[in-house]
């Protein structure tokens, strides 16, 4: 994922949060509203109760990968915040990614 496609700016994040769609599982939550220009971004987050930094920056880390792996299922007339959930402690890798895939087909509809 590179830094322009990336949601840093706290009142973006809290726009699409309260005025977008949302789907979940036990893993992540997906909230999408759609976007004015053809310019996908995303924005990742997770609570600080869910473990040290270091797992934090693990789970982010991976759900970019999937993000990158899956660029096909995000639509470009969206913006996506990804809120991972602590589900995703016990999971691997190949489970985070099923979770996110059905969720992202789910959004599609």
């Amino acid at each position: 994922m590179k830094r322009f496609e990336m949601i840093k700016n706290k009142n973006e994040f809290n726009n699409i949060i309260r005025h977008g769609k949302y789907t979940k599982n036990k893993y992540f939550v997906i909230y999408y509203i759609d976007n004015i220009d053809n310019n996908t971004k995303f924005g990742i987050a997770i609570k600080k109760s869910i473990g040290l930094a270091v797992i934090r920056n693990r789970l982010k880390r991976q759900t970019r990968a999937i993000i990158d792996n899956n660029r096909i299922l995000f639509k470009n007339s969206h913006n996506y915040i990804i809120m991972i959930r602590e589900g995703c402690l016990l999971s691997s890798f190949k489970d985070m990614n099923e979770a996110l895939v059905n969720l992202m087909k789910g959004t599609q509809k």
